[in-house]
Formats: structure tokens, C-alpha cells, sequence
């Protein structure tokens, strides 16, 4: 058994040594990013451009067609048979500020900017472009990795502030979809919804992009094989995003309803 247990291990050992210099990467980037000089004021600005450039419509169109099918279609009808459809200001508390909203983001910004800064780094690190930097003195964690962590970071947070109102757009939909007036909808939404979700959710969702920056970045400056090897690390960055991204989340919201009891009552 202590056998078994031991080779079990042994083959987790890649694991802990990826989770290892993520880790120490992280570490490197905030140094990089609280220490001067600070030259990629540039770069920054190019990065959130770009960003905000590829990713807006499709957040925008998915946030507004997931909350309007799921929660707001599927759910106003069984409302509407108990005579309660002025409650779905409410739920739209839980999902599309809670819920939708920040997880949205996080997939269109790991499957649209993430993969595009992992392509990136990728093709650099192919190309010998990262050692010949290094070469130069000039410190690829500082120029490269910290102007797309801080620029990921600035975009979700701002995204999700987005998909929160298109996510309530949605909601306002339906409810005209079922002929209702709005002011139940309103009337619990607001008496549901407290300031401590919304900086919740963007506080979330600007920790969601710094791990999407990160492991991006790592797969890509790591990437090795030629071309074949760069969409190797394309599809694993994606991959190990989201489902940091997911422990993430479980973490944040178990912490914040732990803090915050007030927010597990339903008014």
C-alpha cells in the first residue's frame, strides 16, 4: 500500500513542480511590478487595448444570452405559476452578479486574450527571442509578463462591471418577455443586492485575470517543440486557467459567505 501510495505520488511530481513555478513566477511578477523603473507603460496600454479589442463582444453577447436563457427565461417560468415572477430581481443577484458575470469573463478572457499571450510568448520563446533579451539585460518578467498581468487584471475587473449589467439587461427582458412590470424586479433586486457583491465579484474577477496572466505567460515562456509544441501550451493554458480559475472561486465565495453571513439571507 505505502508502495502504491508513494508511485501515486511520484507521478503527481510534474503537478506540484508546474504549481510550484507558478507559484514562484506570481512572486516574480509582483516584485517586477512594484519595483521601479517601469518601463512597459507601453506595452501596458498596447495590452489592454488588445484586450478590450478582441474580447468585449463576445463577453457582452454571452453574458446577456446566458442570463437570458438560463435564469431568466427557465426560471421566470416556474415564477410565474406560483404568482412570484416579481422575484427574479432577486435570483438575478445570485447569478448574474455572483455567479455569471465573473465566470463569463474569466472564459472569454482565458479563451480569447489568454491563448492569444500564450501564441505570443510562445512564438518568442520558439524563436530564441526571450534569451536573446536576456542577453541584452533586458528582464523579459519586467517588459513582458508584468504589462499583460497588469493589463489582464484592469479588463476583467472592468468586463465584469460590464457583464453585471448586461447580465441584469437580461433579466429586465424576460420580465417583459412575461409582460411584468419592473418594479417587483427592482424592488428585489435592490433589497437583495448589497455593495459587498458587487466589489466581491470585481475583486474576484480581478484575481481571476492575474491567474489567467500567469499561467498564460508561464506556458508560453516554457513552450518548447516548434509549432507543434506552442499549441500544445496554447490548449494546456487554457485548461490549467479555468480550472484555477474554478478552485478560485470556490475558495473566494466559501471565505466571503464566511465573512459576510449577511449575504446568504434571502429578502
Amino acid at each position: 500500500m505505502a508502495a502504491e501510495a508513494l508511485a501515486r505520488l511520484g507521478r503527481l511530481g510534474p503537478v506540484f513542480e508546474q504549481v510550484g513555478n507558478l507559484v514562484i513566477l506570481t512572486g516574480r511578477t509582483l516584485r517586477s511590478a512594484i519595483r521601479a523603473p517601469y518601463p512597459y507603460g507601453d506595452e501596458l496600454v498596447e495590452q489592454i487595448y488588445f484586450t478590450l479589442r478582441l474580447c468585449w463582444l463576445p463577453l457582452l453577447a454571452s453574458t446577456f444570452a446566458l442570463n437570458l436563457g438560463a435564469p431568466g427565461l427557465q426560471a421566470a417560468g416556474p415564477l410565474q405559476v406560483f404568482g412570484s415572477l416579481d422575484r427574479l430581481g432577486g435570483f438575478f443577484v445570485l447569478t448574474a452578479i455572483r455567479w455569471i458575470g465573473p465566470l463569463v469573463t474569466a472564459v472569454v478572457v482565458a479563451g480569447v486574450a489568454g491563448t492569444a499571450i500564450t501564441a505570443d510568448l510562445g512564438a518568442r520563446k520558439i524563436r530564441e527571442e526571450l534569451d536573446a533579451l536576456q542577453v541584452l539585460g533586458v528582464d523579459p518578467i519586467k517588459n513582458l509578463v508584468v504589462p499583460r498581468f497588469l493589463a489582464l487584471m484592469v479588463v476583467t475587473a472592468l468586463f465584469d462591471a460590464f457583464a453585471i449589467l448586461f447580465g441584469l439587461a437580461a433579466g429586465i427582458v424576460a420580465e417583459l418577455i412575461y409582460h411584468q412590470s419592473l418594479g417587483g424586479f427592482f424592488a428585489t433586486l435592490f433589497s437583495n443586492a448589497a455593495s459587498t457583491d458587487v466589489w466581491g465579484s470585481v475583486l474576484m474577477c480581478t484575481i481571476f485575470g492575474a491567474i489567467i496572466a500567469v499561467v498564460c505567460c508561464y506556458k508560453g515562456m516554457t513552450a518548447s517543440g516548434g509549432a507543434a509544441g506552442v499549441g500544445r501550451a496554447v490548449n494546456e493554458a487554457v485548461v490549467i486557467s479555468l480550472v484555477g480559475v474554478s478552485a478560485f472561486n470556490y475558495i473566494f465565495t466559501a471565505v466571503l459567505l464566511a465573512t459576510h453571513p449577511e449575504l446568504q439571507t434571502v429578502r
